[in-house]
Formats: structure tokens, sequence, C-alpha cells
């Protein structure tokens, strides 16, 4: 019976890494240039400059990242689908539409703060067991439970 609790938790817990949210980087941003709109992005995609697109030197194609003017503290939540920029103090380029949402159009370049958006993060899961181990039956779900009063 332990082995099966073991592999229960291992199943369960999540893998090493990536258990606590990275903190947030700090850094210059642009946008592209009007006359990118229609070109070819590293991921194979067309830029188009309505769209909620930026381009990273790291984070994988299609990561979200959450990205804040720490002047007007504003944020957009932008899809990784290009590498750059390659201008050496920037961290980050974002599309027209996303440069709109910063209100960062007039400026140009500005300060910004980029995290990784994960749009449902895990909770903690709670596993019911009994003082020998035993899986406790559950007949309702532990967010019901939360909100019932004592007693019930």
């Amino acid at each position: 019976m332990p082995i099966c609790i073991l592999l229960l938790l291992l199943f369960l817990l999540p893998a090493g890494g990536h258990t606590q949210p990275e903190e947030p980087v700090r850094g210059k941003a642009s946008y592209y240039a009007r006359r990118l709109h229609g070109q070819r992005m590293s991921n194979g995609s067309r830029y188009h400059r309505d769209s909620l697109t930026c381009a990273h030197r790291t984070y994988p194609f299609g990561t979200l990242l959450e990205v804040t003017n720490l002047h007007n503290n504003k944020s957009v939540i932008v899809e990784v689908t290009d590498r750059g920029p390659y201008i050496r103090n920037r961290i980050i380029d974002l599309s027209h539409a996303a440069a709109h949402e910063l209100e960062m159009l007039r400026q140009g370049v500005i300060q910004v703060k980029i995290r990784e958006h994960n749009p449902m993060p895990f909770s903690n899961i709670v596993i019911p067991f009994d003082r020998n181990g035993f899986l406790l039956p559950v007949t309702q779900p532990a967010a019901m439970r939360a909100t019932l009063p004592e007693g019930k």
C-alpha cells in the first residue's frame, strides 16, 4: 500500500524546476515598424499589426507573456511569435496593437516589466488520507466544503 501512495504523490506533485513563478524581468521595450506588416515571423506565421504578439530572444514560441508599462501600469498579454529584438539594450519587441494597449506609440521605447502568463496555475491538491494512509471517501468537492458553515 505505501508504494501506491508514493506513486500517487509523485504523479500529483509538480515537476521540479518551475514550482515557483519566475521573477518579473525589467527592461526596455520597442514595437515593430509599420513596414513589417505581412512579413514572416520566426515561427512561420505572418505578422499582423493588429495581433497581440511579440519578439523575445529566449522564450519558446507560443509562450504568453504579460507586459506592463512601468510608467502608467497598463498591461497586455502577448504571444511570442518571433525572435529579437536585436538592439542591445532592449528585451522585447511588441506588435503595434500591443504597443497601442500599453500607450507607448508616442514614446517608441519604454520601460516594461515582463512575466510569463499562466492562465490556469495549478493550485495545491489536498488528498484526503486517514491516519493509516487510506484514502477517505470524498462526497463534495473541496471548494464546496470550504463554503459550507461549520457543522453541516
